[in-house]
């Protein structure tokens, strides 16, 4: 589908707007699935003040969605209304190490770069982010996590620009981080997170990010197109078992699949769409709540609009 070109309702402010601009964009290249429609309009801005400036202008009544690298992303089919933005480039990926081990790094820095990175350099603290297939800014969103270690372990500070354009400089209690959640309001873009390493060996790093690395190669289906783990673990139990006990494992609807290899992953196994890959997660939420009477909840952000005569009713709320 095409939605109206947004550009032609703004006027002359978007002539000072440095960043990339483009209408009806199509953004399932920049999504891990390869599914789903197109952005009304897409934004790279060029840096954070050129996204506080689109901000501050954009008017209040367009909706605004960021989708960082996509990995834990599904679009839907319809597209996404409005403005979707995507932050790459030298300012929101650049790293900055002070004396005292603080490092500031951009929200766009990919969170398996950023853990090589850092260990190269002696810095120790980070090694679980080499099996977390998301940006910074998600990892600040979500509060990501893996091998016993979370975001919020090593972070003292972060900054964002919310849907006013106003930046702001967050501290950890401003973040309320717990398990896979923020409290942040929802409308806050990040821009760059500030952790506190420790001195590290970049040889004994290295080794560390290569266990890391190989237990997610083992164990995850690296190779497929997936968004990363569905659903978030309900308390004291493994989504994924839940998922498996409940006769899952290799399960495909359409084009999705439920992964035979980790069974809280979904992939398109090729020719998917976004409907096959929610309705089958919907499914597998109804069958482990009939068996179990649990409830799981997706982890993977669905955003967008349904195709016209399309709807995925789910049984619970999230």
């Amino acid at each position: 589908m095409a939605f109206e070109d947004l550009l032609s309702r703004f006027g002359d402010w978007t002539d000072d707007v440095r960043g990339r601009l483009n209408s009806n964009f199509d953004i399932a290249p920049y999504t891990w699935f390869r599914v789903g429609g197109p952005a009304q309009l897409f934004f790279n801005p060029a840096d954070e003040a050129d996204l506080a400036y689109f901000l501050k202008h954009l008017p209040s009544d367009i909706p605004v969605t960021v989708i960082g690298l996509g990995s834990n992303m599904l679009v839907r089919d319809g597209g996404v209304e409005g403005v979707v933005i995507r932050l790459s480039g030298k300012a929101f990926t650049s790293i900055e190490v002070e004396d005292d081990l603080t490092v500031s790094v951009g929200a766009a820095m990919p969170d398996m770069r950023f853990a090589t990175q850092i260990a190269k350099q002696g810095i120790a603290g980070f090694s679980f982010y080499k099996g977390i297939p998301g940006a910074i800014g998600g990892a600040l969103r979500m509060n990501a996590g893996a091998h016993g270690a979370e975001t919020k372990d090593r972070l003292i500070a972060a900054r964002a620009v919310d849907r006013a354009g106003v930046i702001h400089d967050l501290t950890p209690d401003d973040l309320g981080h717990g398990y896979r959640t923020c409290a942040a309001p929802a409308d806050y873009i990040f821009t760059k997170a500030i952790y506190r390493g420790e001195a590290g060996d970049p040889e004994a790093l290295k080794v560390e990010m290569g266990e890391v690395s190989a237990y997610r190669e083992d164990n995850q289906p690296t190779k497929e197109r997936t968004g990363g783990s569905t659903f978030k673990n309900p308390d004291g139990k493994s989504a994924w078992r839940l998922v498996d006990e409940a006769g899952f494992r290799g399960f495909e609807l359409g084009g999705a699949q439920v992964s035979a290899k980790h069974t809280n992953f979904l992939i398109n196994t090729g020719d998917a769409t976004a409907q096959d890959i929610e309705r089958l997660g919907e499914m597998v939420r109804g069958k482990v709540r009939e068996m179990t009477g649990i409830s799981l909840h997706w982890e993977i952000k669905r955003i967008g609009s349904f195709e016209d005569d399309v709807q995925i009713v789910p049984f619970l709320d999230s």
